[in-house]
């Protein structure tokens, strides 16, 4: 037995690498790297952030797009079929994630990335260039059925950075995701409706005064193409050894190890004989920190809606009747201060606390928040413009540091030929929660501004209020005995 488990100790410590193969290619590069790839890590930023731009870039001019279509019959309505535009993109990447999870497993994570990028310069296109309420859900809808890119990018950094590295790798991905959710918008603020805003530039007979929520879709489009066509010079991780290579099972095995930053211990602990692996499903770890992810991002996506929602509501209604433009400004400014947090501050941050501590605190500190959100609608002028956003500013600060420490222990949670298929999983189900927030949300938008005089929770109050009742619950599931992580640590 001794003598066994020393073979296997020096096979890790060798590091056999197999001849064509690509993750092996990538595992022979982290060996002799040193310093941060940094390369890597802005290849990541910019696949995940071409990504990410066109999934709530509609939200600052979805008010005013709605009213155009002129399908909700009273200004009070706007919200309730806006909730169902920004939930079909959601739709489609639910019914599809474990798909492009499997899909990365078997053929790679490279092809599913170039899919993805492909689907947005496609279908976000034709969002822009919707002229009614059908249209612009059906291309969100296959917009979101087609760029399965997020559960394998996840796995892809996992794979390609060094263990030292691992916690900056996601956070990268975690960074670029929050900057295209808080930059989209800003986009979309900024080029909607461009012939009222810039007549001097747009004319009103040309296409984008006859499409006035073109000009953004287009500016992010041409993005992801260029993204799309670096994608191709991107090395695969996945592992692909032929017949003879799988005869040395015992290097094989501790290559995967390795990969999956393990060490020699764990190769102890394995059980005699073990063939297969744990099914993900029966996995908790990877299943609490999927489902312990999917309420944050439930209230997350919520409130990315609301958000711009309740800033262009005119003021009788509780809003703070803001122009796209406005509302662009400050989901900029927001977007600037949470690159230079998770960039600087953020693996600091990390490394003192753990990723679960990270996601408590992070919690705790959102709700009351939010709590001031209705209070700051009673300003005005300047005071108005730095309370709102400071305000934006932590809370989307807040919410991407609790997901990149969920990302961090549900990539810990499973080995490399699983993670393709985990993260699949795990985007399904955030997915479904992402749907069920604009809609639901949307809804109970359209509810509050209707209770006005309500003695309990007028109006905006209410919205808010839930939003917080879902934190909470999102905040005591950090706990054990729901919440545990592989290893047996809890933050």
């Amino acid at each position: 037995m001794a003598a066994e488990e020393n073979r296997e100790s020096q096979s890790l410590l060798k590091k056999v690498y197999y001849e064509n193969c690509p993750g092996c290619k990538v595992e022979e590069e982290k060996a002799l790297q040193r310093g941060t790839p940094v390369r890597k890590l802005v290849a990541i930023w910019m696949i995940v952030l071409s990504a990410s731009l066109p999934i709530s870039s509609l939200f600052p001019f979805l008010y005013f797009m709605i009213r155009d279509f002129h399908i909700a019959k009273r200004q009070e309505d706007i919200g309730f079929y806006a909730g169902y535009i920004g939930s079909s993109y959601m739709i489609g990447r639910a019914l599809t994630s474990i798909f492009w999870g499997i899909v990365a497993d078997r053929y790679g994570r490279k092809p599913v990335i170039i899919i993805g990028t492909i689907a947005v310069v496609i279908f976000n296109t034709l969002f822009g260039l919707s002229v009614n309420y059908w249209m612009a859900i059906t291309t969100r809808f296959l917009l979101g059925s087609l760029n399965g890119l997020f559960g394998p990018i996840k796995a892809y950094a996992s794979e390609v950075f060094p263990e030292e590295h691992q916690a900056l790798g996601m956070s990268t991905i975690s960074t670029a995701w929050g900057i295209g959710l808080i930059i989209g918008p800003a986009l979309g603020g900024f080029f909607a409706q461009p012939a009222e805003k810039y007549p001097s530039i747009f004319s009103a007979d040309s296409i984008f005064g006859r499409f006035p929520y073109f000009l953004p879709c287009l500016c992010i489009s041409l993005f992801a193409l260029g993204i799309t066509v670096a994608c191709f010079w991107l090395p695969e991780t996945l592992h692909s050894h032929n017949q003879n290579d799988r005869l040395h099972d015992d290097s094989f095995e501790a290559l995967e190890t390795a990969s999956c930053a393990s060490n020699a211990n764990e190769i102890k602990q394995k059980p005699e004989g073990q063939k297969h692996k744990e099914s993900i499903i029966k996995n908790w770890p990877l299943m609490s920190a999927i489902i312990v992810n999917c309420v944050f991002a439930l209230h997350d996506m919520t409130y990315t809606e609301m958000f711009s929602l309740w800033a262009e509501s005119p003021r009788k209604l509780g809003g703070l009747s803001y122009s796209t433009e406005d509302v662009g400004e400050v989901l900029a400014i927001s977007g600037v201060g949470l690159f230079l947090f998770q960039t600087t501050l953020y693996p600091y941050v990390e490394k003192m606390l753990g990723p679960i501590r990270i996601a408590r605190i992070g919690g705790v500190l959102t709700i009351p928040l939010l709590s001031s959100y209705p209070f700051i609608a009673l300003l005005s002028g300047f005071s108005l413009s730095v309370l709102l956003n400071f305000a934006s500013l932590l809370k989307n600060v807040l919410a991407t540091t609790i997901v990149t420490g969920l990302f961090i222990l549900q990539n810990r949670a499973v080995d490399q030929d699983q993670r393709g298929a985990a993260n699949g999983i795990a985007m399904t189900g955030l997915s479904v929660f992402k749907t069920i927030g604009p809609a639901a949300g949307g809804v109970v938008f359209s509810w509050a501004q209707k209770r006005l005089d309500a003695a309990i929770l007028p109006g905006i109050q209410m919205v808010f209020f839930i939003l917080n009742l879902v934190e909470v619950i999102a905040v005591l599931m950090t706990f054990k005995p729901f919440l545990t992580v592989r290893d047996g640590r809890n933050g």
